[in-house]
């Protein structure tokens, strides 16, 4: 699915290369300091396409925790502080060691590296790092640019109208300055748009639509889904779809129970390519038994 809508992304632009197949948090008043962390387990989780981490971050260890259970997509919230692209959901939250490299793009280009191009070995399933800027959105993302540029032998990346596949494509959401991203000839991430997008084509730029679940429907899982809202969520994921688009919503019920199920059902269902949740043993489990796409 992820793989299915970046040959499309590759598209819209012109293809340059073939496509390839936590530890507690530390006292404020302690030194930062943080172990790197392991860049792949002992045996590699099934790969699951649909699976995206909210906050990642918040797990006791971000990125691996979601790696050990399959999580092809995971959410990063960053603030510019001192130079710096700390970690964290608020300011309060934030370490000098908690960045935004350490905890996911070095940790993730190991992993590319020891598993020669792929975030997950034998799979050409490819990964999504999503990066909610929290403050200072122009600034905040001109840092983020001059530090992806390191690591762009693993990223996806647009170039002179044309987009290049890597194994780690990171879609900008939050606090996003849309027109410095879009006027950039030469970018190493892509713009996390809204159902306004819908329609519009520009998956070189945009390859992901996103919107709160609560905009859109009335429906929390109780009960059979309206047909309307289930006509509704299935037009918005064809509509993405045709144009070379990924979708996801955020706020969808996430306590365990039949109505987390039977909304992660209609979402399977719908064909919505990024399910989000903070439960990431709970949706393996889930999309083990129910999704029959999964990657490869």
């Amino acid at each position: 699915m992820f793989r299915r809508a970046l040959g499309s992304l590759v598209a819209a632009g012109a293809l340059l290369l073939p496509i390839t197949p936590g530890a507690a948090a530390l006292a404020a008043a302690a030194p930062a300091m943080v172990e790197p962390p392991t860049s792949a387990p002992a045996a590699a989780a099934e790969p699951l396409a649909r699976a995206h981490a909210h906050n990642d971050y918040e797990h006791p260890r971000p990125l691996m925790d979601a790696l050990d259970h399959g999580f092809t997509s995971v959410e990063a919230d960053i603030y510019l502080v001192e130079g710096e692209l700390r970690v964290g959901h608020d300011p309060q939250d934030l370490r000098p060691a908690r960045t935004l490299q350490s905890l996911y793009l070095d940790p993730l280009a190991r992993r590319v590296r020891e598993g020669h191009g792929r975030v997950f070995p034998g799979s050409r399933q490819r990964f999504q790092l999503l990066v909610d800027i929290k403050n200072n959105g122009a600034a905040t993302y001109t840092e983020l640019h001059r530090v992806l540029r390191a690591y762009r032998k693993m990223l996806t990346t647009y170039q002179k109208g044309r987009v290049k596949p890597g194994a780690v494509t990171v879609v900008i959401s939050g606090d996003r300055p849309r027109d410095l991203m879009a006027a950039q000839r030469e970018r190493y991430a892509f713009y996390d748009g809204r159902p306004p997008d819908l329609g519009l084509g520009g998956a070189s730029l945009i390859p992901l639509i996103s919107d709160n679940w609560t905009n859109h429907f009335t429906w929390r899982g109780e009960g059979e889904m309206p047909a309307a809202e289930r006509a509704r969520l299935r037009d918005i994921v064809r509509t993405a779809h045709r144009d070379g688009q990924r979708v996801r919503f955020w706020a969808t019920p996430d306590v365990p129970g039949p109505a987390r199920e039977a909304i992660w059902r209609e979402l399977v269902a719908a064909d919505v390519d990024h399910v989000n949740t903070d439960d990431l043993a709970g949706l393996q489990r889930f999309l083990r038994e129910n999704d029959r796409y999964r990657s490869s």
